[in-house]
């Protein structure tokens, strides 16, 4: 039988009600493990003597292990590949903004404390956006809460994270609940992040993006758009078959109703595909009157099939103009960052795993799953 995370925390919790045994030894074992990197559980003090044979039988410090990791050459950028116990792997990404990686016994260090973890929700990803390399893995697994939760211990070890984006390997919304309780651990008492500074990242899962402002109030939601109309949506995002692009809209604008929360929006730069002065105008069009910022992202060379080229920065800078100044919409240009160690925006695969998902198969999944909930 496998053993749990230590930090997942609806199971340790569970666990310890049904054994008699306060929660708030919760808290005691996380500190302990967090400041003790190598401290088996029995090594944990102060807990009632009763805690200590179920830790040892049920329960896991780590379940995941630090595989490898690398470093762009600008020290900005550090990759950790984690090794899960069911032999799968993820990949989890530490973005540093300012000041550069010094050394130190465990790894590389930055020289600020405005690092982002970048973290993976799933192994591969059913929705199977074309330009992007987790999306050739097709769907493996869900992560676990406490297989998240990891992901930011083991890069804590390595640098002070001060924010966290559910951009990694998965669509965040397919493993809903997993991911509503690491955010709920990761912002609880023991790790102290603010939701603020957590932004969960979705291609548009209409139904969860109606849940999520009332299960996860603060969180920030990123809506991964990447076109202006539902036509080439259906090129670039292939699963906004199910979830067309005046559901999600609709769903965006209950969503802010209910948060009064700022959208993210991401949109990655195809050159000849999404970035003409038509798409900048169709796209202010979609999004003016709303309350959003708009975030450009230029494309990063993949291995996935397609001849899909990087926008020209003037382009994109042209593009911004438009939308900007013409639609009053607040927009950036993203900072790509560890494109050398195939750590950036849409890179993320294990290649090991490649493997062309079936997507006649998603679109009915989903399409299934959307008119069940009708």
């Amino acid at each position: 039988m496998s053993l749990s995370s230590i930090f997942d925390e609806g199971i340790l919790k569970a666990e310890l009600q049904r054994h008699g045994i306060k929660p708030l030894h919760v808290y005691t074992i996380w500190r302990h493990v967090m400041d003790h990197p190598n401290a088996a559980l029995h090594q944990v003090p102060g807990l009632p003597g009763a805690l200590y044979p179920l830790l040892r039988t049920r329960f896991k410090a780590l379940t995941s292990t630090l595989a490898a990791h690398s470093t762009s050459a600008n020290g900005s950028t550090t990759k950790l590949l984690l090794q899960l116990q069911s032999g799968q792997s993820v990949e989890t990404v530490i973005m540093r903004h300012h000041g550069g990686a010094g050394k130190y016994a465990g790894g590389p260090r930055p020289g600020s404390d405005r690092a982002t973890l970048c973290v993976s929700s799933q192994v591969g990803c059913k929705m199977g956006c074309s330009f992007c390399a987790t999306g050739t893995m097709g769907f493996v697994a869900n992560l676990t809460a406490g297989e998240i939760v990891e992901q930011y211990v083991h890069a804590s070890r390595m640098s002070p994270i001060r924010n966290i984006v559910f951009m990694g390997m998965g669509e965040p919304l397919n493993n809903y609940n997993s991911v509503v309780q690491a955010v709920q651990t990761l912002t609880g008492r023991c790790f102290g992040l603010s939701p603020s500074r957590i932004t969960i990242s979705t291609v548009g899962i209409v139904p969860r993006i109606l849940s999520l402002a009332g299960d996860l109030p603060g969180v920030n939601l990123a809506l991964s758009l990447h076109a202006p109309t539902q036509a080439l949506r259906c090129q670039i995002v292939p699963a906004s078959r199910a979830f067309t692009l005046d559901k999600l809209m609709a769903a965006v604008d209950a969503y802010q109703a209910s948060s009064n929360r700022t959208l993210f929006i991401e949109y990655v730069m195809l050159q000849d595909v999404n970035d003409s002065s038509q798409d900048a105008r169709q796209l202010g069009c979609l999004l003016r009157d709303r309350k959003v910022v708009l975030n450009l992202i230029p494309y990063n060379h993949t291995f996935v099939v397609g001849d899909y080229r990087a926008t020209p920065a003037d382009r994109v800078h042209h593009f911004q103009k438009i939308v900007r100044e013409e639609f009053g919409i607040r927009t950036t240009v993203r900072q790509e960052m560890g494109q050398d160690i195939d750590g950036a925006c849409g890179q993320l695969a294990l290649k090991k795993l490649k493997a062309s998902p079936d997507m006649e198969d998603i679109f009915l999944d989903l399409q299934r799953r959307e008119e069940s909930r009708r």
